[in-house]
């Protein structure tokens, strides 16, 4: 139960979905985790859980588009459990769009979520990773792996979130941090409802994507904190640079 015992984890999108299961995870292992995202309410409530049960966390309101934000977000981290062991980028949007309807308003909006905020929190993050020896574990989707029509963005900004892991990975080995992400496929969480779904279209997705995995059903937010946080443990301690795909085997079909 205390194999982060004396770890600090920092984790973004951590008051919902695989975020919050991290959080979850890291502290039921014994590490102090600092919990960021944009809902104070649903950040307190994980605090809750996780203090009732022994654990320690400390709720940071704050948005990962806003550099001064990320700034915040690192210094409090610092200031209350002394270092960073660990930094998972959890935080993401997701909403359809193809090449002839995506605006460039939605398009910017999703690479500040889901490239710019992760790229400013790993620059900010990376002096206290170094001095600890710590690592970054970056939370991407199989759709940085393969092609997806009808959300554009989503892709491409994924895509590009492993090229940042695999770039950083190389720059900072020599200096004992690794860098790795995490591909899921379709999991239960409020991502797609956040992006402009309705209980009856999620319903309907959730029941095609079991069509869709070979494996023939969608994931918990519970089972892609397991590899997280193994990619974060020093078990993992001779991987870096990859991203790893867990999604019941999507990434390995062809369309349809």
């Amino acid at each position: 139960m205390d194999e982060m015992q004396g770890k600090v984890a920092l984790i973004t999108g951590a008051s919902s979905g695989i975020g919050r299961a991290t959080a979850l995870k890291f502290a039921s292992k014994g590490a102090s985790v600092a919990l960021v995202a944009r809902r104070a309410e649903k950040l307190a409530e994980v605090v809750e859980t996780i203090e009732a049960q022994g654990g320690r966390a400390k709720a940071i309101v704050a948005d990962v588009t806003r550099p001064a934000e990320i700034e915040r977000v690192v210094r409090e981290t610092v200031e209350t459990f002394g270092g960073i062991d660990v930094l998972v980028n959890a935080a993401g949007i997701i909403a359809s769009g193809t090449i002839e309807t995506t605006s460039l308003e939605a398009w910017d909006q999703m690479m500040d979520v889901n490239l710019r905020g992760p790229f400013y929190l790993i620059q900010c993050a990376m002096p206290y990773l170094i001095e600890r020896k710590g690592n970054v574990v970056n939370v991407s989707s199989v759709t940085g792996l393969r092609a997806f029509p009808g959300i554009l963005a989503y892709c491409v900004s994924k895509a590009a979130l492993d090229q940042l892991t695999h770039c950083v990975a190389l720059e900072v080995a020599d200096k004992g941090v690794r860098v790795n992400a995490v591909n899921p496929g379709v999991v239960v969480t409020n991502l797609h409802r956040a992006g402009g779904m309705t209980e009856e279209e999620y319903a309907a997705f959730l029941e095609h994507s079991k069509t869709t995995h070979p494996l023939g059903r969608v994931g918990r937010p519970e089972e892609v904190a397991e590899l997280i946080f193994f990619l974060a443990s020093p078990k993992a301690g001779w991987i870096t640079g990859v991203s790893c795909p867990i999604d019941g085997g999507r990434s390995q079909t062809c369309a349809r």
